[in-house]
């Protein structure tokens, strides 16, 4: 066994988005962790614009919603607008659904934002160790841990640290993903792309009609921060990297007839946009979030979204396995879980990304040609629901060793969690409900207080009838129980004595329609639920 130089719980690789999510989440509950990104500093570039109103959750449970919301786009910003150029009337245009406004369904909405105004906030949410410009180049697994070895870039020194997991968030190029030999499926490399940030005097042309995209014929125009700042992004030009591209004039073409405006060029990324899936998300002690479990097509900003629920998903049953409560089989339950929802978050995005392409591109050959087209004859570049998401973000259920399906609890035996069917194409609608597996929905319990606001560093139990619950011991287990009112309990169909148990991470894992049938009736389902027991 090498000789380690540090020794930590876990180490994440990956400092955007997913892996600072990772970090704060762990360290609340008190995991040592080292975040290492290969990058000397964090990306300059705005990368994701959208983030939606589950990752918001998840952000108001690390008490950093309101600075992110306080640094975001207004909410008249959470709307799409498709036009030939910048300066021409709409001919199209759609709400994004938790963004624009607020919503019932949740205590908070979505906000428009640039990834690199989000990752600074997420970043000084905890004190864990991070390291930037250090890359981690060999992994040597061991029965009880990991060990990686990592390169400082500006001191030119390998070092050894030893960690009990290793979380790989290291994007879509995965090296940890590709060392591990991890296949993907899906289309892999869709198109080439090119973002181009540039500042131009646009808010008098825009300040009517706000919105967080302008789709055009040569490339979609995306306002950066409320302050100001724009970005291109476009399929790469063929005679990209020669001395010869003349990227003003390629904005400009975007922006239309203008009067008196240039862009004024400031930087200018290449990327691939990917679409796939890995075949699984565990390789014994090293797990995989993010872009390196799934590369999402950015066309309806899920891709960072969804990273950001692997990590919810993820860190209360890295926890637990960590300080003993969860076995380490709960581990296992994570791909069960994320990788239906990567899989249908991925046919979603494919199909509005080829639509997109492929309206814009018929759109731009009819302006060449000179044909102009009535507005209501116009192919939409996206399905109807696209940018009516609720389904995906907030409908989509668990099915997994980790959630005890009523059938099992009525039969009084938690051994097993009998998963069910992985979920189906959920669409836009959602449908609150406290089955076992799905988001607990949100309901106001006091003025400015959720049921959301229940869930944290703990397993919560939320009933009518406390007594016959707070007679039971749940220890090892962290958990809370919380009373509902009569009203609170009707409106998801409890039975007065009935009880709802939360996981961590807000999804219902159990759910009763009477008292507890006998003393260890808790300690079983929380046992089942992190494939663990202890003596009653």
């Amino acid at each position: 066994m090498p000789v380690a130089d540090a020794e930590v719980d876990v180490v994440i690789v990956g400092g955007g988005p997913v892996g600072l999510t990772a970090r704060a989440l762990l360290e609340r509950w008190g995991v040592r962790t080292l975040l290492v990104e290969k990058h000397r500093e964090l990306s300059p570039f705005p990368r994701s614009r959208l983030v939606n109103a589950r990752s918001m959750e998840i952000f108001r449970q690390l008490g950093v919603d309101a600075e992110i919301a306080a640094g975001s786009f207004a909410p008249k910003f959470g709307r799409v607008r498709f036009r030939d150029t910048l300066y021409d009337s709409d001919f199209a245009t759609a709400a994004m659904v938790g963004v624009n406004a607020p919503i019932p369904e949740s205590p908070v909405i979505g906000v428009v934002t640039s990834q690199d105004r989000l990752e600074p906030t997420l970043l000084a949410a905890v004190d864990g160790e991070m390291r930037f410009g250090v890359e981690l180049v060999d992994l040597a697994e061991e029965p009880e841990s990991v060990t990686a070895v990592l390169l400082d870039h500006r001191r030119g020194e390998e070092t050894r640290v030893r960690a009990r997991y290793v979380l790989a968030a290291d994007g879509a190029n995965s090296t940890i993903r590709r060392r591990l030999g991890i296949e993907t499926d899906g289309p892999g490399a869709m198109a080439g792309f090119t973002t181009v940030v540039f500042d131009a005097d646009l808010g008098r042309w825009c300040a009517e009609q706000p919105a967080g995209v302008y789709f055009t014929a040569h490339g979609a125009i995306a306002p950066l921060y409320p302050e100001g700042g724009w970005a291109w992004l476009g399929p790469t030009p063929d005679d990209t990297g020669t001395p010869d591209t003349d990227w003003p004039q390629l904005v400009s073409r975007a922006l239309g007839p203008v009067p008196g405006v240039r862009a004024d060029v400031l930087r200018v990324q290449h990327w691939t946009m990917n679409a796939f899936v890995a075949e699984r998300l565990r390789h014994g002690r090293i797990l995989l979030a993010g872009d390196a479990a799934h590369a999402i097509p950015v066309f309806g900003g899920m891709g960072m979204n969804t990273g950001v629920a692997d990590a919810h998903n993820l860190c209360w049953k890295l926890a637990g396995v960590l300080h003993r409560w969860a076995g380490p089989g709960v581990l296992d339950t994570y791909e069960a879980e994320r990788l239906p929802v990567a899989h249908l978050t991925l046919r979603q995005a494919v199909d509005n990304t080829r639509l997109a392409i492929s309206v814009q591109s018929r759109r731009r050959e009819q302006l060449q040609a000179g044909e102009v087209m009535a507005s209501d004859r116009v192919e939409l570049p996206w399905a109807e629901r696209y940018f009516a998401q609720l389904g995906l973000v907030f409908g989509v259920a668990y099915r997994s060793d980790a959630v005890l399906s009523d059938a099992v609890l009525s039969d009084g035996d938690c051994s097993d969690g009998d998963a069910a069917p992985e979920p189906s194409d959920v669409g836009a609608d959602y449908v609150p409900t406290a089955e076992p597996g799905h988001r607990m929905p949100h309901l106001w319990l006091t003025p400015g207080r959720s049921t959301l606001d229940t869930f944290g560093e703990w397993f919560t139990l939320l009933t009518a009838d406390p007594t016959p619950w707070e007679q039971q011991s749940a220890a090892p287990w962290p958990l809370r129980i919380e009373r509902l009112t009569d009203g609170h309990r009707d409106v998801w169909g409890l039975p007065p004595y009935g009880a709802l148990l939360i996981r961590p991470d807000g999804h219902v894992g159990a759910r009763w329609h009477d008292r507890p049938p006998n003393g260890h009736t808790l300690r079983d389902a929380l046992g089942a639920i992190t494939r663990t027991t202890y003596p009653s």
